[in-house]
């Protein structure tokens, strides 16, 4: 394959500002200008989703990119190259990845992929109890469903459905079929869960699972609700702290969460906090949108397209492409100044 890759497929018709990175690192090593390593990959397999959550996609899935997306010998190509490069976590996001009927296929071949260690996977849960079994068989490693509060009505306000029973079934033939790593995430909601924030802590007495709170986020399409709703994660800490909780020292293919533990709780807390001094030095992961496109940061102001590339099985050429793109990644998001990126809600890139 022609090594030279051209402008327009950087940056879809808009000229790049590629650096001249090329490290000299061990090929084994992903690592940017900043000296962030990146043993994590988030990929998208779609951007469908059949929940409705009132801070993402209130109006439902409306289906703009007919592009489609991306195959599985396209994600096997992706993680292949990945791996070599010293990826050893891939998250599988959406969207909904339930939605695609090849979900467990999918799951095996990121498993089967040498290098790989760990096959997590985000979901909304809503077939998790018909689906869960068929994803432990597949050899799927963590799973994090998405749970933003914990009384049913204010469930079904949030994300549209009345599934809170079911999904909390799921999670526990999860647990009863061997996947230990579960997590909970909850969005972090002023008017909508923070007045039963403590049925979370009540939950957690008893339950052996990871619930993160994270900061409600501003995207494109949000704004208004983000002025409405946003709620510091700094705050939520500080109560932890108060409480008798203590801060657990990140793993090496962790994400940016702070993980907390108290040994009343059967459970831990974790904290994402992308407004908090610093968040993005321990930045350790990059994103692939189920259409085939590198996002650098969640908040980034452009995908770069990895799909001509995908054709043939040229994991040599992959990987300096991406090593070359991976010149262009800042040292932060400016979240906090109000510049959300390209990113217009969250199931474009799964969170």
């Amino acid at each position: 394959m022609n090594m030279h890759i051209p402008l327009r497929v950087l940056q879809e018709g808009e000229e790049a500002a590629v650096s001249s990175f090329s490290p000299a690192q061990d090929s084994a090593v992903l690592a940017d200008n900043h000296g962030r390593r990146f043993s994590y990959l988030r990929l998208s397999i779609t951007d469908v989703c059949n929940f409705r959550c009132n801070y993402c996609l209130p109006d439902g899935y409306q289906g703009t990119d007919r592009s489609g997306f991306l195959t599985l010998e396209e994600i096997r190509r992706i993680a292949a190259a990945f791996a070599a490069m010293g990826t050893r976590k891939i998250r599988i996001t959406g969207g909904e990845p339930s939605l695609r009927k090849d979900l467990p296929d999918v799951i095996r071949t990121l498993k089967q992929t040498p290098g790989i260690e760990t096959v997590a996977l985000t979901s909304n849960g809503y077939r998790l109890t018909q689906q869960i079994r068929d994803w432990a068989d597949a050899g799927l490693d963590q799973l994090n469903v998405s749970i933003d509060s914990l009384d049913p009505q204010q469930f079904k306000a949030i994300t549209g459905h009345d599934k809170l029973q079911e999904i909390l079934d799921g999670i526990q033939l999860a647990r009863e079929l061997g996947i230990r790593h579960i997590k909970v995430n909850a969005v972090l909601l002023k008017a909508w869960n923070m007045n039963s924030f403590q049925h979370f802590f009540d939950w957690l007495r008893t339950t052996p699972v990871t619930l993160r709170f994270i900061e409600l986020m501003e995207t494109g399409d949000n704004g208004e609700f983000f002025a409405a709703n946003h709620v510091s994660g700094d705050s939520v800490k500080q109560t932890l702290l108060s409480r008798g909780w203590t801060e657990k020292p990140r793993g090496p293919h962790d994400g940016p969460a702070q993980e907390f533990s108290h040994p009343d709780f059967a459970g831990d807390i974790g904290l994402i906090m992308p407004y908090s001094k610093d968040f993005c030095s321990s930045c350790n992961r990059l994103r692939i949108t189920a259409q085939g496109k590198l996002h650098l940061c969640l908040f980034g102001e452009q995908g770069y397209e990895l799909r001509p590339l995908l054709d043939e099985d040229d994991t040599q050429t992959l990987q300096q492409h991406i090593r070359t793109l991976l010149g262009n990644k800042k040292t932060s998001h400016h979240l906090e100044q109000g510049e959300t990126g390209a990113t217009r809600h969250f199931a474009m890139l799964g969170g």
